[in-house]
């Protein structure tokens, strides 16, 4: 069973250039992956970048690289924050993340395993998400975090993807196996370049 939220697209699987970088959920302890997750947000940043060449005499070249960097690094950091610390921690399916590079956009995907009792009410999130206005969630959001005295949940993530950097956002639900159940979610950020 496949489900879609928001404006999922596939992408271009033919894209001539793109970026995979996979993470075996049991291998290193999920604290100890925060580090990484930063990491690897700046790699694909850096990476990105020398398709973005920018010259040293031309400031304004230079400032759009720069944007360009600061949108990938953020994006890809909440990503992966997000598909590590929302994996089923039960289950070894791999959690990926994904840079394809398009002509006039960046598309990313990242893919997690979720517990089947969190399904639901992620769902009900996205579905707020997808038809609010998000400068005025976001807004909320903030007033509602600055209430909660746990700090647990922030959900600005993907607030400010949408208003920041005004990128389109969707999830692709599926089971990818019946015994036992495992259901992956696929979150793809398309960004206008």
């Amino acid at each position: 069973m496949t489900q879609i939220f928001g404006d999922y697209n596939e992408g271009q699987p033919d894209s001539p250039e793109f970026l995979i970088i996979g993470f075996s959920p049991s291998s290193v302890p999920l604290k100890q992956r925060w580090r990484n997750n930063g990491l690897s947000a700046d790699f694909m940043a850096d990476y990105l970048t020398t398709f973005f060449l920018g010259s040293e005499d031309n400031p304004a070249s230079m400032r759009r690289q720069a944007e360009i960097k600061g949108a990938v690094s953020f994006i890809a950091n909440e990503l992966l924050e997000n598909a590590m610390k929302f994996s089923d921690e039960n289950c070894s399916h791999p959690i990926s993340i994904q840079l394809q590079l398009h002509p006039e956009r960046l598309m990313f995907f990242t893919t997690n395993s979720i517990p089947p009792q969190k399904v639901k009410g992620f769902q009900g999130y996205l579905e707020e998400l997808v038809s609010c206005d998000p400068e005025e969630m976001y807004v909320r959001q903030l007033e509602k975090n600055a209430l909660d005295e746990t700090g647990t949940s922030s959900r600005l993530g993907y607030l400010t993807m949408m208003s920041d950097y005004m990128a389109r956002l969707g999830w692709k639900f599926e089971t990818v196996q019946k015994e036992p159940e495992v259901m992956t979610v696929t979150t793809m950020v398309e960004l206008p370049v």
